[in-house]
């Protein structure tokens, strides 16, 4: 070869090079932990640009690249590497761990501390436990996974029903004792869909919530939803679908011995009249129960570069409840965006909206329309199973051969109307600036609106709740709005070894509602159902709670102080001054301060070499937290439009409604907390243990004290008087059992023990309150008493049955189980005579139960084999009390009953039992007959899975494909002869939308609840 073509060839080369150079090259990669471990999701940058990737389940990655090209590994838990392309086609990279990153980082207000500096009780609930099993609302999920929090549905399994809330117990009686709930910082955000949370925190003692001042004594959920990270776009796609069907049914008569029953009732009552035994037998709860099913599909999208992440997602929810003509169908959507704009400065916008439409029946009747507005679920057991379910003529059949007349329960659940739709919409912005190094400032804005309509249709076919008014129709609607701005410098500096961190900020809020009702008898046709309003013959004044508009504002300045000295000993101090406009003028601001130390004991010199105990921490806070959440306005007095005569003839008129209140000021709770958090064995066993006390000053109560001579329409005033107390304790245990190569098995269990007393009352007297529907007649059924838990139930001691003979001493019956000649008749139910005068009457009312748990706990187990895993949860409650009112309505002898009450009545053959004869002349009595043990132990959910190995996924182009069956309420042992244990009745004072002095005094009523379900469900998950 001649040297002209050697050249030639070399400048080839050259040039091919260059080219090759110019154009870059795909390279290749493995990136694994120190043992050798393939890591997933580590992303892969090319510095100064946003081209990058994210390793496979496998740890492997491929990535166009060019000689010079700087690539970037980073992973949470990982120190950050840097390689330099050389022109290597392949690379191998071992990520090492960072031990400063790895520690748990859990949200505090308007901040985020390692779990180990921590000083407060916070409770952290991982996201994979908020989607462990399917839930309507994330706050489900909440129930047995943290200690101190008590998580209720306001109405069973109902689709739609909102869900309580409660962190260490009652802190108030007529003001909400619902915690806080921070979304993505927006103070009163509604809670997200469980899928789109990445992290929860419950924050319980002073020194947490303080710093949220005069909204924070009922503690204060911290959640933050899912952002973007960077690396490639990623598409998760979740789907579940359940069948639902009820857990439980009551054994009631049927027809035969329906008739039967009210054969004996009329025997035993001096009837002669044989009953007129209808023709069928019909059992009413299977007419109105069927299979149910729920639908929840979540489609979520994210990624991101180093300068822009984003993550959104849309979810479909929809439910088929098992009650007929009970349904519930939302979408949702949420949207995070979040930009490094400059070194400097970084901003974001969190969107969230939805819309719901909800069906609902009639459930949890409060008796309070007519006597045959009753719910569907006490109807069925009520009504006479002889009975179908259309007369001859075709119209429904009514109950008209016993007791009080009631439209059938079938009728009332497929003929009645009742529509609720929401429309919500939240938007928070926020810009972060480092103005030094150090110091941050952070200003959010955030507004969100929501839109209530409601409507309720009842038809001429509902012969006893309509028919003779043709029609009833009811339009309302609701809308709400706030907006928030808040402004606050952080300051972070190392002194030495301690690092200082000071926090202080400006916060303003604005609240305002708005209500509109219109109710109507007497329309045109049911053909335009409520929307025939307009056609009303007759309309219904609204009353001043009906239709309103207020506003309520907050302002507040806060402070806080964070000094961690030499990793060993922590410092907290908070304080907050909020002004609230709605207290009287004087009364509007107030302080909350509060104050915490922390001592990390296993990092002393005497311990931290301890290969027994790997974390050893003592906390102890104190602080005071305040409660604004009354309606706006209490403070001021108020007019009531009426209706009067003026010359025969009707007009509107104005009567004052209350009168003023001009000390009226905020609730205070000053709680005291200590906790110890252990880890040991590498903290393969972490304990944490809380002891608290929260004493409750300045109730908020109403007096009932104001004489009706001065005039007012209203003479139930607030004012300030009144204490309450709660002391608790709380285990939170987590231990990781065994973990290897190929199985993993890990347990938690929650522990909460919770005990409230009512200190002091006005002028030390007794509160009465009912929790029965109105047509039981009666007035008191739990009572308010110094030195004794709130909601202790209220009624005659049941003393078993009068045999004949003379009566057992300190017993009596009542006047009406005595026969003409004044004795009592053997069968009747004995009361406790506690006047000891030979008479039962209201002075012989006392304490008769207590609703109140005397501790609640939660167990899960998590295992994994493999790609296979498995979940199993237990949560209970133990030494509650149920007043069981289904009974006293089925005991009552003008409806069905049970076949236990039947079978076991006394008779003159049947002597030696505790039920009295059928027909007796009780009369639905409030006693302690029917109080019963509500403990008990609940499989919440059962659940496996299994993940596609990835050797199968590549081949079809999928990144993560999970597939899951699972069973919640599957077994429920009690002792509780009702539906349900977890029973959340609130009687006569407002039903499923009951008040705050409902939800905070009536506990443990068991009546027309909406059952809880048994479901089995069906999960995939994808990740493309």
């Amino acid at each position: 070869m001649n040297l002209k073509t050697k050249l030639t060839l070399m400048l080839m080369m050259i040039f091919n090079i260059s080219l090759f150079a110019q154009d870059g090259y795909q390279l290749s990669g493995t990136v694994t932990d120190e043992n050798n471990t393939p890591i997933p999701g580590i992303n892969v940058i090319i510095a100064k640009t946003t081209t990058g990737t994210a390793t496979d389940f496998d740890g492997g990655f491929t990535l166009d690249v060019k000689p010079g090209d700087v690539l970037q590994f980073s992973y949470i838990g990982y120190v950050k590497q840097s390689i330099t392309v050389t022109g290597q086609k392949s690379i191998n990279v071992v990520m090492v761990e960072d031990a400063s990153q790895l520690e748990e980082v859990v949200v505090v207000g308007y901040g985020a501390r390692k779990k180990s500096d921590v000083t407060g009780a916070v409770s952290s609930v991982k996201q994979e436990e908020l989607t462990a099993f399917p839930v309507l609302d994330a706050s489900q999920a909440l129930q047995g996974r943290a200690a101190g929090v008590d998580v209720q549905s306001n109405n069973g399994g109902e689709p739609g029903a909102p869900i309580s809330i409660k962190i260490r117990g009652n802190t108030s009686i007529n003001a909400s004792s619902a915690p806080l709930i921070v979304v993505d910082g927006f103070v009163g955000g509604t809670m997200p869909q469980a899928g789109d949370i990445e992290s929860m925190q419950i924050l319980k003692d002073a020194s947490a919530t303080a710093i949220y001042g005069s909204q924070g004594a009922n503690g204060v959920v911290l959640v933050t939803t899912k952002k973007g990270k960077v690396g490639k776009l990623n598409i998760d796609f979740n789907s579940t679908y359940q069948v639902q069907n009820t857990s439980n049914r009551l054994d009631l008569l049927n027809a035969n011995d329906f008739a039967a029953y009210q054969n004996d009732i009329r025997a035993n009552q001096g009837n002669s009249n044989a009953y007129p035994q209808g023709e069928y037998d019909t059992d009413w709860q299977d007419m109105i129960y069927r299979n149910g099913s729920v639908a929840n599909h979540q489609l979520a999208v994210s990624g991101g570069t180093e300068k822009v992440r984003y993550y959104a997602s849309t979810t479909y929810y929809a439910q088929d409840g098992i009650l007929v003509n009970s349904d519930y169908e939302r979408l949702t959507f949420l949207s995070n965006l979040d930009a490094q704009v400059t070194d400097k400065l970084k901003v974001g916008v969190n969107l969230v909206g939805g819309a719901s439409q909800k069906s609902g029946v009639s459930t949890q009747s409060n008796g309070s329309v007519t006597v045959g507005g009753d719910d569907v679920v006490t109807l069925a057991m009520r009504f006479a199973p002889d009975k179908g379910v259309y007369e001859g003529d075709g119209s429904f059949s009514t109950n008209n051969a016993i007791g009080d007349e009631v439209d059938n329960p079938y009728a009332v659940a497929t003929q009645r109307d009742d529509d609720t739709e929401i429309e919500n919409f939240r938007a928070n912005l926020y810009a972060s600036y480092d103005i030094l190094e150090g110091l941050n400032f952070k200003t959010t804005f955030g507004v969100s609106d929501e839109n209530t309509f409601r409507g309720i249709y009842m038809p001429r076919s509902l012969e006893i709740t309509a028919g003779t008014e043709q029609g009833r129709a009811i339009m309302q609607n609701w809308k709400s709005k706030s907006i928030l701005s808040e402004n606050y410098l952080t300051y972070n500096r190392e002194i030495g070894e301690s690092v200082l961190t000071l926090l202080g900020g400006y916060s303003y809020q604005k609240n305002t509602n708005q209500s509109s009702y219109n109710e109507g008898i007497g329309t045109i046709s049911d053909s335009f159902s409520y929307y025939g309003l307009y056609t009303a013959t007759s309309l219904i004044q609204p009353t001043s709670g009906q239709i309103y508009t207020n506003e309520r504002t907050i302002q507040s300045v806060f402070g806080r102080l964070n000094f961690d000295i030499k990793d060993k000993y922590l410092l907290t101090a908070t304080l907050r001054r909020d002004g609230a406009s709605n207290f009287a003028e004087n009364k509007k601001y107030a302080n909350f301060p509060s104050a915490a130390l922390g001592w990390k004991i296993s990092n002393e010199n005497f311990l931290k070499d301890s290969n027994a105990i790997s974390n050893l921490k003592f906390r102890a806070s104190y602080g005071e937290t305040g409660n604004p959440s009354i309606a706006p306005y209490q403070s001021l007095a108020s007019a009531e439009v009426i209706y009067a005569s003026s010359a025969g003839s009707t007009v509107a008129a104005i009567t004052p409604y209350q009168m003023a209140n001009p000390n009226l000021k905020w609730e205070t709770s000053i709680q005291t907390n200590f906790g110890l958090d252990f880890g040991f064995l590498n903290n393969r066993i972490t304990l944490s243990l809380d002891y608290y006390n929260i004493d409750t000053e300045d109730l908020i109560m109403v007096n009932r004290g104001q004489p009706d001579y001065l005039g007012f329409y209203n003479n139930e005033s607030l004012v300030n008087v009144g204490t309450m107390n709660n002391t608790g304790f709380e285990v939170f245990l987590t231990s990781n059992n065994i973990t290897n190569d190929n199985f993993t098995w890990s347990t938690d269990f929650v522990f909460s023990k919770n005990v409230n007393k009512v200190t002091s009352l006005i002028n030390g007297d007794d509160w009465f309150g009912n929790g029965a529907p109105n047509y039981f007649s009666v007035n008191d059924t739990y009572v308010l008493r110094e030195g004794e838990e709130v909601g202790q139930f209220w009624g005659f001691d049941y003393a078993g049955v009068y045999q004949g003979g003379a009566l057992p001493e300190g017993t009596a019956v009542i006047p009406a189980s005595k026969d003409g000649s004044g004795n009592p008749v053997p069968g009747e139910p004995l009361f406790r005579d506690l006047e000891a005068d030979g008479e039962i009457d209201d002075a012989d009312r006392t304490m008769i139960g207590n609703p109140n748990p005397d501790f609640t706990w939660g167990f899960t187990n998590n295992f994994t084999y493999k790609n296979w895993d498995a979940n199993i949860f237990f949560q209970g409650s133990q030494g509650n009390e149920i007043f069981n009112m289904t009974q006293v309505q089925l005991n009552n002898g003008d409806a069905n009953t049970t076949y236990d009450y039947y079978n076991n009545a006394w008779t003159p053959t049947n002597t030696d039992t505790n039920e009295p004869r059928v027909g007796n002349a009780s009369f639905r009595e409030i006693s302690s007959r029917f109080v019963e043990d509500g403990s008990y132990v609940r499989l919440k959910n059962l659940a496996i899975g299994y993940n596609l190995s990835s050797q199968v996924l590549e081949n079809i182009g999928i990144e993560r494909l999970r597939l899951s069956v699972s069973g919640q309420n599957l077994f429920t042992w009690t002792d509780y002869s009702g539906l349900d244990p977890e029973v959340s009745y609130f009687g006569a004072q407002g039903g499923t939308n009951g008040n705050d002095q409902a939800r905070n005094t009536t506990r443990g009523f068991d009546f027309g609840s909406y059952p809880t379900v048994r479901s089995y469900s069906f999960s995939l998950n994808l990740t493309f």
